[in-house]
């Protein structure tokens, strides 16, 4: 099935930074830290962990097995396997999310460039939380720099799609995410050297299990698929760019490895701090507008060190960002038979368009709800609770019961060059046929009801 003229990653490196890049993003450094305050800290991340092995794994083994096999984008991929048929909702749900969560995601990118703007200036950084809250609602709220600043992120991200697979989004994943990890290590340090730092630790590791609920459940595997980028195309996409010889175990075992390890790092990067400075970690996306800003102001070298978190957050943003938005230009390049340019091009129109929508409604617009909900509460809601589950549900029943098993193990043995135990085989064929299924399917009930 393979289509030679199709564009490729260059190397098992390649693969790993570019797969890692888009799991690790703003989900990891803005939406894990938050999440993790307002849904008990460490009992939050024991449920993360738990969906993720048992249910997220499989779910990545699915995607990348479904995208190699055919050597199409999402949606091109079913129509391969099950032409004609339902199952063809897997695609348009990609791709749908992809453009879903692109629309309040870039918004977010933007905050983040602003940020790393107004880091420069001497009177940015301040301890009065009043005064940071302030700064940040007059931003986010107004109706021209948002805007601006989320077309920007836009364009930053678009510019390395549009280079192609192996000279844009590997060869920039390969500069951007060890330097990442390196930004982040040596901010996780600083923070865990504060005085009092100790009770934020302590806030990770030791759970309290009185906090969980039916909500904390849906938020951890909310964040899980979120985090890792399931549901939405982007391993199916990717795993269409992987060469045969690759092993899938390894690049997804890897993947998820490096996403949840980020994700706690980006954990130890914050909460200390916030407990050192005595800040509820409850405190929402703005803790990391206006709660972090807060602390940097009290710290030595604050200013140095809030430029290097939101440049941190601008990297992780566009790692994620590129692939989301390959979900779509490679939707568009090889179903509508567009050229790159012009797949970017429209891409850019259509994100642009209802980002500038997700942007106004924290301001101009914030009277405008859709069942009940602004522009970007609705965009962010959908997909994680909604697109997303249901993608990766799709996903598993469409590996599990539609597809050949043979195709599936062949996929997963690299054309049987790699030795995989039967037992193993097996109980991966037993999660992704019925035990991931039922558990989401559980969750996602419980979202809706």
């Amino acid at each position: 099935m393979a289509n030679i003229e199709r564009d490729g990653f260059g190397s098992r490196f390649g693969v790993l930074v570019a797969v890692a890049g888009s799991a690790v993003g703003l989900g990891n450094l803005w939406r894990f830290p938050y999440m993790v305050g307002n849904n008990g800290g460490a009992a939050f991340i024991i449920l993360y962990l738990f969906f993720v092995i048992l249910l997220c794994l499989p779910i990545m083994f699915s995607e990348f097995v479904i995208g190699r096999r055919t050597q199409s984008n999402a949606f091109g991929a079913i129509k391969k396997i099950a032409p004609k048929s339902g199952w063809l909702s897997i695609g348009v749900i990609s791709v749908v999310a992809s453009i879903c969560i692109m629309s309040f995601y870039s918004v977010v990118g933007g905050w983040t460039l602003e940020y790393i703007f107004k880091s420069f200036s001497p009177d940015f950084l301040t301890s009065d939380s009043t005064s940071l809250a302030n700064q940040f609602s007059g931003f986010s709220q107004s109706s021209f720099m948002p805007v601006a600043m989320h077309l920007l992120f836009l364009t930053l991200s678009a510019l390395i799609v549009v280079a192609g697979v192996k000279n844009g989004i590997e060869k920039y994943s390969k500069i951007l995410m060890p330097m990442l990890f390196i930004l982040v290590l040596l901010l996780a340090i600083r923070s865990l050297t504060l005085d009092g730092a100790g009770e934020g630790v302590r806030f990770l590791l030791y759970p309290d299990f009185s906090k969980i609920t039916g909500e904390t459940m849906l938020a951890a595997l909310g964040q899980a698929f979120f985090s890792l980028s399931l549901g939405m195309g982007c391993i199916i996409t990717y795993g269409s760019y992987v060469n045969r010889k690759e092993n899938l175990f390894k690049i997804s075992f890897m993947s998820a490895f490096a996403d949840t390890g980020f994700a706690i790092l980006a954990g130890l990067a914050v909460m200390p701090a916030v407990f050192a400075f005595g800040i509820s970690p409850g405190q929402g996306p703005s803790l990391v507008f206006i709660t972090l800003p807060q602390i940097f102001a009290q710290m030595p070298f604050g200013s140095i060190i809030s430029i290097a978190f939101f440049f941190i957050l601008l990297i992780a943003a566009i790692t994620s960002a590129i692939s989301l938005l390959e979900v779509v230009v490679a939707y568009f390049t090889e179903e509508l038979k567009m050229t790159r340019k012009v797949a970017v091009v429209v891409t850019f129109i259509i994100i642009g368009l209802f980002g500038t929508f997700s942007s106004l409604s924290q301001g101009p617009l914030s009277d405008v709800k859709i069942f009940g909900k602004t522009f970007f509460d609705l965009f962010d809601y959908a997909s994680s609770n909604v697109l997303l589950p249901v993608g990766g549900l799709l996903v598993v029943l469409f590996v599990g019961w539609r597809m050949k098993r043979a195709d599936v193990l062949d996929e997963l043995t690299s054309g049987g060059t790699i030795a995989l135990r039967k037992s193993l085989f097996s109980g991966i064929m037993l999660v992704i046929k019925f035990l991931a299924p039922i558990a989401i399917s559980i969750v996602l009930l419980n979202s809706i009801f």
